[in-house]
């Protein structure tokens, strides 16, 4: 089965499943991302559809806050392309056999499994995390650690793609994965008109920490947001992190702090990210000379376009075209 949905016909079917106690925000990334008209996209048919399903007739969310109803039963994971797990806060409790059982016969037949925040305990319980990586939140790692010590965990990445499966470490976090998916499935222009209807960042790297350590900036002069509109629009010009720290009226040591700060990453490592995603989004649009797509999009040459379009999207450049590029006759975004 295709990881993507891009490849089949029909739209790509989402079952999450709600389990006793599951965080309702979580649930509702889900629907969110994957359940909700997409009239932004301009496309005749919505590329997801989503199905909860829960192991009883009634269950409780965290803390009793209300119950669900009315939904179908595990026997909805087995029509599945893709499963998500949210996260619940009484991790160490044992997962429902029939919830466990659920999660293994999906993964089994080949679907690609997703875990928002804690619901990696889940996937782990199920053996299905053994010898691979993944990441939940940081508040539970230690605890993740001890009763699943064959997983190799990453406690500080905001998610993990081990290809079937997906691991993201928060409740926020869980939306920077889903748009990934949705870049995943669909390329980097499509996940963008996404990201900008729910009013998040398009592209957030799956290894930046989790933990920021002030995530609003103290004073307003202190703020990125203008140093990264203004180097947004100038990714074609051979900008570094001295140019970025002399605009911002600061040293690249200060700027550096504020990036980690702020964005859980480092200057160098966002406007590489930021040069990435716009290469894709030209591909997207038909652009078919490497060398210029290079240019436009900062990366200098064809082969470090190469090189680092491998690295974000595991795809070369040809590979990518067939994949997300415009068909012959087909119309392109604006």
């Amino acid at each position: 089965m295709s990881q993507g949905s891009s490849q089949q016909a029909g739209p790509h079917r989402v079952a999450v499943i709600v389990d006793e106690g599951t965080n309702p925000f979580e649930v509702g990334v889900a629907t969110e991302l994957f359940g909700l008209p997409r009239p932004e996209l301009g496309l005749p048919a919505p590329l997801y559809e989503v199905t909860l399903c829960t192991p009883a007739p009634e269950v409780r969310m965290n803390h009793g806050f209300f119950a669900l109803t009315g939904v179908p039963g595990l026997e909805a994971v087995d029509e599945a392309d893709t499963l998500v797990v949210p996260g619940r806060p009484d991790n160490v409790v044992p997962r429902a056999p029939a919830v466990l059982d659920a999660i293994r016969r999906t993964h089994a037949r080949g679907a690609r499994v997703v875990s928002f925040c804690t619901g990696g305990f889940a996937l782990a319980e199920a053996g299905l995390l053994d010898g691979r990586r993944a990441t939940t939140h940081w508040r539970w790692a230690e605890a993740f650690r001890e009763l699943h010590p064959k997983v190799r965990l990453e406690p500080d990445v905001l998610f993990v793609d081990e290809g079937d499966l997906l691991t993201a470490a928060g409740s926020a976090a869980a939306l920077d994965l889903g748009l990934y998916i949705w870049r995943r499935d669909h390329g980097a222009e499509i996940a963008g008109a996404v990201s900008r209807r729910l009013v998040f960042a398009a592209h957030r790297d799956g290894g930046q920490k989790q933990f920021v350590e002030r995530p609003l900036p103290r004073v307003p002069d202190e703020s990125l947001g203008p140093l990264l509109a203004w180097a947004q629009e100038r990714l074609a010009e051979p900008l570094t992190v001295a140019d970025l720290a002399a605009r911002a009226a600061v040293s690249p040591a200060t700027l550096h702090r504020r990036f980690r700060a702020q964005l859980g990453t480092t200057p160098l490592a966002w406007l590489t990210g930021e040069r990435v995603a716009l290469a894709c989004r030209l591909i997207e649009r038909g652009e078919s000379r490497l060398d210029v797509v290079a240019a436009r999009s900062g990366l200098g040459t064809a082969a470090n376009l190469r090189a680092r379009l491998r690295r974000e999207t595991g795809l070369s450049p040809s590979a990518y075209r067939r994949r997300f590029g415009p068909a012959a006759g087909e119309p392109v975004m604006a």
